[in-house]
């Protein structure tokens, strides 16, 4: 019997994907730092949850591109996390930064984010026979039931049904 679950998140889900593409094999020395970077911003945000991301994926678009799915608590922590004067970010931004005012990148590397907050009714996923993945490891799963069986079922889902459960919370 195949067990279908579904994310379990409620109100808005912050999503951003963000990598880097190759653009010159042969330029080891400037596109390894910016993949290093990622793996060490990875593991700085690993070890402090407070800062909000959820949950991860790290994907591969091709031998030149790679990127990761990132699921945040919310935007205003993603915003936090990236203008941290704490945080690696800040200062893997600023020498890269440099490098391209000196010159030194000269297209051999290329980056690139895409944010998204997306509104409660405007998601849905379905997962079959799968550990949480993507939104579920970020919220939770629970059965597809829950949420229901059709996708616009669980596109219509909300996790708070209008002023009578505020009052009641």
């Amino acid at each position: 019997m195949v067990s279908r679950t579904t994310a379990d998140a409620k109100g808005e889900v912050v999503v951003l994907l963000i990598g880097m593409r190759i653009n010159r094999f042969r330029a080891v020395r400037l596109w390894l730092p910016v993949m290093l970077g990622m793996f060490r911003m990875l593991r700085e945000l690993e070890q402090d949850p407070g800062r909000g991301l959820l949950a991860k994926v790290m994907l591969t678009a091709s031998p030149r591109t790679y990127y990761v799915v990132q699921y945040w608590e919310s935007k205003e922590k993603l915003y936090a996390y990236a203008t941290a004067p704490d945080a690696f970010h800040h200062k893997a931004w600023a020498a890269l930064n440099r490098k391209e005012r000196e010159g030194r990148l000269c297209g051999q590397v290329g980056i690139w984010h895409e944010a998204y907050v997306v509104p409660e009714g405007s998601y849905e996923a379905i997962y079959a026979d799968m550990p949480a993945f993507g939104l579920a490891a970020a919220h939770g799963q629970v059965p597809l039931e829950q949420r229901g069986r059709y996708a616009k079922d669980r596109f219509a889902h909300r996790s708070r049904q209008g002023p009578a459960a505020d009052r009641a919370g």
